[in-house]
């Protein structure tokens, strides 16, 4: 019989963030993490991958490596919960029992959405930064692009860091400047979203260098279907659904993200799959030992790693209070960041918190490119996960 004080579903930024700051907190806790990965990744390395900045191994770990010392691994498939008698089961079989769930697995992308898009991803000029098996794809269609028709997609659906599917048009956009098609070249952005972004602050900054640099974009249309070996892709409006075929030269194409399957059809989701939490301290609405943040949380607000960043110390301190028989406390204020990337050595540093409101860190206007915040980007982030987030040093 395998039993636990605390079982954590999934071992990536929000998983072993709680499990490492938990452990400091105090290290006779008896913590497990339920996740089948044999490598970890720092996913928001993966635009300037994309650009040609880093190589994609530079982005990667052994997910033993990052396994808390003194924490129970089991290198498993989480499948069914069953809240009501405290029970994990795993796809291999295990019973886990537990008094406190920390539900964190990250999401699922669902390429098959789109048609055509499914294995078609590292070829015919389909690229997609949200793939580490692809990720180099998209810098070898850029650094080979002759001009053409070079379309960047948003779909229509949540997805994990909202503002790379742009960063990597920005840098893109330098590339083909640099590289001396860019007379030859139509850059767009066809986006399911309404506007370029969703803080106004932000958005004015954004909408100036998209002018400014003449990239068209498009609202409300939605990748519905990509035709490979013909170049073309088919969106539709969200507004008339009527459909338009483009044809293109290269696409970066974001696909569709929801909670795991097996989220989704457990009793911990809400109707649209999501783990239904309190916004606030981030406590399952229906099963009080329950606790659920990162991605796959009915949180409202952008799945990024600086969400986690702030939410996992609200885990943490309302799980550790309720151990010590005292009532959740912590509240998470829907705090996330974009660092949105727009050049090679500049950055606007997106960062607000629920009701889309501002709350940035640094004394100076965040709302402008700055060759610091890239510099924080490249070398300053990585460091504070890698030493930081997966210490539960923050």
């Amino acid at each position: 019989m395998h039993v636990h004080q605390i079982v954590v579903i999934g071992g990536g930024t929000a998983g072993i963030s709680v499990a490492a700051q938990l452990k400091r907190l105090s290290r006779h806790l008896d913590i497990a993490i339920i996740d089948p990965a044999k490598k970890h990744y720092y996913q928001p390395l993966w635009t300037l991958v994309g650009a040609g900045v880093f190589d994609k191994q530079v982005s990667e770990r052994p997910e033993a490596q990052l396994i808390p010392e003194g924490v129970h691994w089991y290198q498993e498939h989480a499948e069914e919960f069953r809240p009501e008698e405290n029970v994990v089961v795993t796809a291999e079989g295990t019973t886990i029992h537990y008094n406190y769930l920390v539900v964190s697995p990250g999401l699922q992308l669902d390429w098959s959405k789109i048609e055509g898009l499914e294995g078609n991803v590292g070829k015919y000029g389909i690229c997609s930064n949200y793939s580490f098996d692809h990720v180099d794809y998209t810098w070898e269609t850029i650094r080979n692009f002759k001009g053409g028709r070079a379309i960047f997609t948003y779909p229509h659906s949540p997805v994990k860091c909202g503002g790379a599917p742009q960063k990597i048009m920005y840098l893109a956009e330098e590339a083909f400047r640099k590289q001396g098609v860019r007379d030859q070249t139509e850059v767009m952005f066809q986006s399911a979203n309404p506007s370029i972004f969703s803080v106004d602050k932000y958005a004015k900054t954004l909408n100036k260098i998209i002018n400014d640099r003449d990239i068209k974009t498009n609202f409300k249309k939605d990748l519905i279907k990509i035709d490979g070996p013909n170049k073309q892709a088919t969106f539709r409006d969200l507004q008339t659904n009527e459909e338009e075929t483009l044809d293109y030269d290269m696409i970066h194409a974001v696909p569709h993200m929801s909670a795991p399957d097996f989220i989704k059809h457990s009793p911990l989701a809400n109707e649209d799959g999501w783990v239904d939490v309190d916004r606030y301290t981030l406590q399952h609405r229906n099963y009080e030992n329950v606790f659920s943040l990162g991605d796959a949380s009915s949180v409202p607000t952008s799945k990024t790693g600086a969400a986690i960043r702030k939410q996992a110390p609200v885990v943490v301190s309302n799980i550790y209070a309720m151990l010590r028989n005292k009532q959740p406390w912590r509240k998470y204020d829907g705090y996330t960041s974009c660092p949105l990337v727009t050049g090679y050595d500049r950055l606007v540093m997106a960062e607000f918190k629920y009701n889309n409101v501002p709350s940035e860190t640094f004394p100076v206007d965040q709302s402008k490119e700055r060759k610091s915040m890239y510099l924080l980007k490249k070398y300053g982030l990585p460091a504070m996960y890698w030493h930081g987030m997966m210490k539960g040093r923050m």
